[in-house]
């Protein structure tokens, strides 16, 4: 069995009272992924005490230790954030950040400790920008040793200037599902190739 990581990047603690748009197209895509046997746990960044910084154990109850144990433990990491401001939210920057430190953690092949694990994106807002932000969030999770999927996002922006949210769909819409579907089926897919076969790294 797989096993995979989300992060939900809401800007939203769990104790709000209304469930926030991240977290339906995220609950979604997890529904998706439960179909090819991936055990998936979800981690509301905003309500864990992760520190700013770049090393894996910031001190003085830094949450971010616990958290990265259970990446490690992971074959697929899911970022899902909202728009913000035309970016991903300040709360996916911040989880980014901090899996930055394995840069510097190479094993004796060069490998990071990522290598192997596969990327996912959730992508949500009300206003344009859901590529730019997948770019981001793309590039950032290939640097820091995560592996690609084709069609490794799933997203719904809203019509500009308008209230319209995507918790008040009752369904997902059909091409936001065939997203969810398709993203899954190719991360799961190709977590399995790598479990099986991991990269070979390099060494002089």
């Amino acid at each position: 069995m797989l096993k995979a990581l989300a992060f939900n990047c809401s800007l939203k603690s769990s104790s709000a009272d209304d469930t926030s748009s991240t977290e339906k197209l995220l609950s979604q895509l997890i529904s998706e992924l439960r179909r090819f046997d991936v055990e998936t746990e979800i981690i509301r960044a905003v309500d864990h005490d992760i520190k700013p910084g770049t090393d894996h154990d910031m001190g003085d109850g830094d949450a971010w230790p616990a958290l990265r144990a259970k990446l490690m433990e992971s074959d697929l990491v899911v970022m899902a954030t909202p728009i913000w401001l035309g970016q991903p939210s300040s709360v996916a920057k911040r989880v980014l950040e901090r899996i930055d430190a394995f840069i510097e953690d190479l094993d004796e092949k060069n490998r990071m400790m990522t290598f192997g694990k596969v990327g996912l994106v959730a992508v949500v807002g009300n206003e344009d920008g859901a590529h730019h932000v997948a770019a981001e969030i793309y590039q950032a999770m290939n640097d820091l040793g995560f592996s690609l999927a084709p069609t490794s996002v799933t997203y719904w922006v809203g019509e500009a200037m308008t209230g319209k949210e995507y918790n008040e769909f009752r369904e997902p819409p059909e091409k936001v599902a065939l997203a969810s579907a398709m993203a899954a089926a190719n991360a799961a897919h190709l977590a399995k190739l790598l479990k099986a076969n991991p990269f070979p790294g390099y060494v002089k």
